[in-house]
């Protein structure tokens, strides 16, 4: 089978072209996907949204109701980074579905990823940092009541801190959250996650992935993974404009390569989410997330 890859085109909700959040890097990220010959028909699925059930397993109520209403106060909206009109608001709950769906066919298959997803900025009282809802913890959320997986482990190298899945997943213990970033990138207030790695500014290839490396034993043996959630975010690459950095595209393949080969020889499936990412060139913000999509399907 090859790499099963979640999208829907309405991941694109189509912000203007110098928005700080790029959002043409969806569609381009699938014709980078097309181009290297893995996003056939019988590798695409394709996501439906996430009901308000799911959500609010990770998010307060009264807040998927004003994302799904379109009701968000302006307040919440300007620390979330853009307006939830209807376009906004199905594509939060898109690329949750897609998550979800993404996570159920790693448990089948060993390795999928969503060509969204990673918003871990996302609290459980609202959202945050261009994060409408966590996706990741929304579905480590669903499968535990589900019963799909028991233990869950989250990988999270976008290279800001994933505050918001601390902040939902802080008292559920079949969750294991880890984070590594920049030291001193947003959120300027951290939420502890389990373990966190705080990166000093301009840590380039070799001391990130001897890290990195260091670090993936460590987290092996905290438990027996039923899955890994990995948010393979490439905002910790060189020429990212919110990074502080110094990643280079071969750097991100090892990176990448590193972490999905290390749970996969144990037999533990991988969920990939792309996370976050923000150069002003997207097409080449695009290839770079294209790099998680070719390094997971050598493990496919």
């Amino acid at each position: 089978m090859p790499l099963q890859i979640v999208h829907h085109p309405d991941y694109d909700a189509g912000f203007a072209a110098n928005h700080r959040f790029p959002m043409s890097k969806y569609p381009l990220l699938m014709e980078a996907l097309r181009a290297r010959g893995l996003a056939g028909a019988d590798a695409l699925n394709f996501a439906d949204p996430a009901p308000a059930s799911w959500l609010k397993l990770a998010h307060a109520a009264d807040y998927v109701d004003q994302v799904i209403g379109c009701r968000v106060p302006e307040k919440i909206e300007r620390e979330i980074g853009f307006p939830i009109g209807p376009r906004v608001s199905l594509r939060a709950q898109l690329a949750t579905g897609g998550t979800v769906l993404a996570a159920r066919l790693a448990l089948e298959q060993g390795i999928a990823c969503n060509t969204a997803g990673g918003s871990h900025h996302a609290r459980h009282a609202q959202g945050a940092g261009f994060c409408t809802f966590n996706d990741v913890a929304v579905a480590s959320l669903l499968l535990l009541a589900e019963g799909s997986a028991q233990n869950i482990l989250v990988v999270d190298l976008d290279v800001h801190q994933g505050d918001g899945t601390a902040d939902i997943l802080r008292d559920e213990p079949r969750v294991f959250t880890f984070s590594m970033h920049g030291e001193r990138n947003y959120p300027v207030r951290k939420i502890a996650s389990d373990l966190d790695v705080a990166l000093p500014d301009g840590t380039g290839d070799a001391a990130y992935l001897e890290r990195l490396c260091a670090i993936l034993p460590e987290l092996s043996g905290k438990g027996r993974w039923d899955i890994v959630f990995y948010n393979a975010g490439v905002d910790a690459h060189a020429e990212d404009r919110l990074g502080r950095l110094a990643l280079s595209n071969d750097g991100l393949r090892a990176r990448d390569d590193i972490v999905i080969s290390h749970f996969r020889a144990l037999g533990i499936p991988v969920c990939g989410v792309i996370g976050g990412g923000y150069s002003t060139d997207v097409p080449a913000l695009a290839a770079r997330h294209a790099i998680l999509f070719e390094v997971a399907s050598t493990y496919a």
